[in-house]
């Protein structure tokens, strides 16, 4: 199966927020008054653009991002989700994914973005601590972020639900009680994200003055071992490096990325992996609204930089990204996809050294990292890496 074969999985970024997260370097921007109708144009737009080119292949999954998609009228939801089926034909169980907050969820639009077609909501959970939301620079309180679990659960087939880990003074006992009681309600997929210090982020000058402090290495660790054990306690597996899911209920649309699939990126800053002809090309937008927008409105997208893969980024990429997963890498696709062996994109004695250590399984049908390795996944990848 070629990749014009295969199913593309679509990305559409919505890049505003209501506020700025002190810890947040995503491409998000808050705005007085937004352009509703401006910005839906130049989403429709640029699909449409993007839909020309790559022909009509099958659609696996939709994931509106951001920023704070929820911010997005139901009605430009369901404009992109009807373009999106008319230009690919949807698989019968396409997943349609919408990134929610809870200060932006009322029951009249949530019941407008599942009318519109979206039949997977994620919500900024974040932390269930009040002290916690507060010193995140999160909007919402704990009462809404339940009653958003709550109304979700009734609205949506599908529930996800992020929290972020190694808090400033954050206690074992405290995080499994916090672990309990968001998957008590929704108890489908979880994302977990540790809390780093990332540049250019208000966060990090309050490190640089010693204003926060982040838990240690071995707490953090202990934290993370904690979240697999309440996790089974509800029956989500640990299928990716920070993602929980019942089984059936994992993202396919964050599997596309993990298994190294063409994906589609729309939007500001939106990055893609897409197939055109016989070439692999990594595609990125403009970062900021408006100029994307106006690059959109002037020649149909707004592209910045657009370049083919090289079958030795590729290995690069197909490793970092595969080796997240539990399942691993399958060597013969991995070749098909790359156009290089596994073996001759990994260092043949980092290899060696960490199996024997006990942090990766390599047989004749699959490379993967055991969960000893996945916690150490990004100092495994900078040595094994060739």
């Amino acid at each position: 199966m070629t990749p014009h074969d295969e199913p593309i999985a679509l990305y559409i970024h919505w890049p505003f927020c209501l506020a700025k997260c002190p810890y947040c370097d995503f491409n998000s921007h808050v705005r007085e008054r937004i352009d509703q109708t401006r910005f839906a144009a130049a989403l429709r737009r640029e699909l449409a653009w993007e839909a020309e080119r790559l022909g009509r292949r099958p659609l696996a999954s939709i994931f509106f991002g951001g920023g704070t998609p929820s911010l997005m009228a139901p009605e430009t939801v369901a404009d992109l989700i009807a373009d999106a089926a008319s230009f690919f034909p949807p698989l019968p169980d396409v997943e349609i994914t919408l990134e929610a907050n809870p200060t932006s969820v009322e029951a009249g639009r949530f019941r407008g973005y599942r009318q519109a077609g979206v039949n997977r909501v994620s919500l900024g959970v974040q932390s269930l601590d009040p002290g916690d939301l507060a010193r995140l620079g999160r909007q919402h309180s704990v009462a809404q972020a339940m009653t958003a679990l709550d109304l979700a659960r009734e609205i949506f087939p599908r529930l996800s639900f992020d929290l972020i880990y190694a808090r400033p003074g954050q206690t074992m006992p405290a995080w499994r009680a916090e672990l309990r009681a968001a998957l008590g309600r929704a108890a489908d997929h979880l994302s977990l994200y540790q809390l780093t210090i990332e540049p250019g982020t208000a966060y990090e000058a309050l490190h640089r003055r010693g204003e926060i402090v982040l838990p240690d290495d071995d707490t953090a660790a202990e934290l993370y071992d904690a979240t697999a054990e309440e996790a089974a306690r509800f029956g989500l597996l640990p299928y990716e490096v920070s993602n929980y899911a019942a089984p059936g209920a994992e993202s396919r649309h964050n599997l596309a990325y993990w298994r190294y699939r063409d994906y589609a990126g729309i939007g500001p800053g939106a990055h893609g992996r897409v197939t055109v002809g016989d070439t692999l090309l990594a595609t990125r937008r403009h970062r900021a609204p408006e100029p994307w927008a106006e690059r959109v409105e002037a020649q149909g997208h707004g592209t910045t930089h657009e370049d083919p893969v090289t079958p030795e980024e590729r290995a690069r990429e197909m490793l970092l990204m595969g080796l997240r997963l539990t399942e691993g890498i399958d060597p013969a696709r991995f070749a098909a996809r790359t156009g290089v062996a596994l073996d001759a994109a990994l260092d043949a004695d980092i290899l060696a050294q960490a199996i024997e250590a006990g942090y990766l399984i390599h047989t004749p049908d699959r490379l993967a990292a055991t969960p000893e390795g996945r916690k150490r996944l990004d100092a495994l990848l900078g040595a094994l890496v060739a």
